[in-house]
Protein backbone atom coordinates (compact mmCIF):
# COMPACT_ATOMS: atom_id res chain seq x y z
CA UNK A 1 0.00 0.00 0.00
CA UNK A 2 1.39 3.42 -0.93
CA UNK A 3 1.67 5.90 1.93
CA UNK A 4 2.58 9.52 1.14
CA UNK A 5 5.74 10.96 2.68
CA UNK A 6 4.96 12.68 5.99
CA UNK A 7 1.62 10.92 6.41
CA UNK A 8 2.60 7.85 8.41
CA UNK A 9 -0.37 8.52 10.72
CA UNK A 10 -2.49 6.98 7.97
CA UNK A 11 -0.86 3.66 8.68
CA UNK A 12 -2.36 2.49 11.97
CA UNK A 13 0.41 -0.01 12.49
CA UNK A 14 2.98 2.76 12.92
CA UNK A 15 1.38 4.00 16.14
CA UNK A 16 1.10 0.49 17.53
CA UNK A 17 4.71 -0.28 16.65
CA UNK A 18 5.96 2.88 18.39
CA UNK A 19 4.11 2.03 21.61
CA UNK A 20 5.15 -1.62 21.40
CA UNK A 21 8.80 -0.74 20.83
CA UNK A 22 8.87 1.65 23.80
CA UNK A 23 7.13 -0.71 26.21
CA UNK A 24 8.64 -4.04 25.17
CA UNK A 25 11.93 -3.69 23.37
CA UNK A 26 13.53 -0.50 24.72
CA UNK A 27 16.64 -1.11 26.81
CA UNK A 28 16.28 -4.90 26.99
CA UNK A 29 18.38 -7.76 25.77
CA UNK A 30 16.84 -11.14 25.13
CA UNK A 31 18.53 -14.52 25.54
CA UNK A 32 16.51 -16.45 23.00
CA UNK A 33 13.36 -16.24 20.93
CA UNK A 34 11.19 -17.63 23.75
CA UNK A 35 11.93 -14.51 25.81
CA UNK A 36 10.98 -12.30 22.86
CA UNK A 37 7.75 -14.27 22.36
CA UNK A 38 6.85 -13.96 26.05
CA UNK A 39 7.58 -10.21 26.10
CA UNK A 40 5.48 -9.76 22.95
CA UNK A 41 2.52 -11.64 24.46
CA UNK A 42 2.67 -9.65 27.71
CA UNK A 43 2.97 -6.30 25.93
CA UNK A 44 0.13 -7.13 23.53
CA UNK A 45 -2.13 -8.15 26.43
CA UNK A 46 -1.34 -4.88 28.22
CA UNK A 47 -2.01 -2.80 25.10
CA UNK A 48 -5.30 -4.63 24.46
CA UNK A 49 -6.42 -4.08 28.06
CA UNK A 50 -6.38 -0.30 27.60
CA UNK A 51 -7.37 -0.16 23.94
CA UNK A 52 -10.11 2.24 22.86
CA UNK A 53 -11.75 2.53 19.47
CA UNK A 54 -10.37 5.33 17.37
CA UNK A 55 -12.46 8.12 15.94
CA UNK A 56 -11.77 8.54 12.26
CA UNK A 57 -12.34 11.99 10.88
CA UNK A 58 -13.73 15.10 12.41
CA UNK A 59 -16.10 15.02 15.41
CA UNK A 60 -19.65 16.12 14.75
CA UNK A 61 -20.36 19.80 15.43
CA UNK A 62 -22.39 20.50 18.55
CA UNK A 63 -26.11 20.90 18.04
CA UNK A 64 -27.42 24.43 18.42
CA UNK A 65 -30.50 25.05 20.50
CA UNK A 66 -32.80 27.86 19.44
CA UNK A 67 -32.92 30.69 21.93
CA UNK A 68 -36.25 32.03 20.75
CA UNK A 69 -39.17 30.39 19.08
CA UNK A 70 -41.41 32.60 17.00
CA UNK A 71 -45.06 31.67 16.61
CA UNK A 72 -47.06 33.38 13.91
CA UNK A 73 -50.82 33.72 14.39
CA UNK A 74 -52.97 34.41 11.37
Amino acid sequence: MFIPVGACWLNLQEGWWRIFRKTTLAGRSFGDRDHITHATEVATAQLNARARPGIWGRPAPPTRHLRRRYVYVL
